[in-house]
């Protein structure tokens, strides 16, 4: 199974974001959407699980759950905005891995048999980071992935 994995938007669906998501069978947006618009275009390339950020204060994105658990492929997905706001054992849960946002400064980690994955930002560029999406396969385990966007 193929998931993508976005974060950070504020409220900007970077054509090139959607075109690097075709092809996945689930989407996780770890939040700071910004606008419900994301929310709907991602869902024209497969269903979506999202989570709220720090930024999403009104409107519909207000609604959304502050974290979430998803299975997908035989595999627990712990959603957070904020990795430092993380207020369960991942291990002792079961989760493969925890996905969350909010630096917009991708990493993959492993700790402790658990994976924690940051997909960076697919928003406006915040300093000089990258405009980045990730995407996670899901065979014997869970493994992640980042990949830069050309944006102009």
């Amino acid at each position: 199974m193929l998931i993508g994995v976005i974060s950070d938007t504020h409220g900007l669906m970077r054509p090139e974001a959607l075109a690097a998501l075709r092809g996945v069978e689930h989407i996780l947006h770890a939040g700071d959407v910004g606008d419900v618009a994301v929310l709907d275009a991602l869902r024209e390339i497969a269903p979506v699980t999202a989570i709220r950020g720090n930024v999403d204060l009104a409107g519909a994105c207000a609604e959304l759950p502050a974290t979430d658990v998803v299975e997908l492929g035989g595999q627990l997905f712990y959603m957070v905005h904020s990795v430092h706001d993380l207020d369960i054992n991942p291990k002792a849960a079961g989760v493969a891995m925890v996905v969350s946002g909010h630096s917009h400064k991708a990493k993959v980690e492993a700790k402790d048999g658990v994976i924690y994955f940051n997909p960076g930002s697919a928003g406006p560029r915040r300093f000089s980071l990258p405009v980045t999406v990730g995407f996670v396969t899901v065979e014997e385990g869970v493994e992640a992935s980042v990949r830069e966007l050309l944006v102009g």
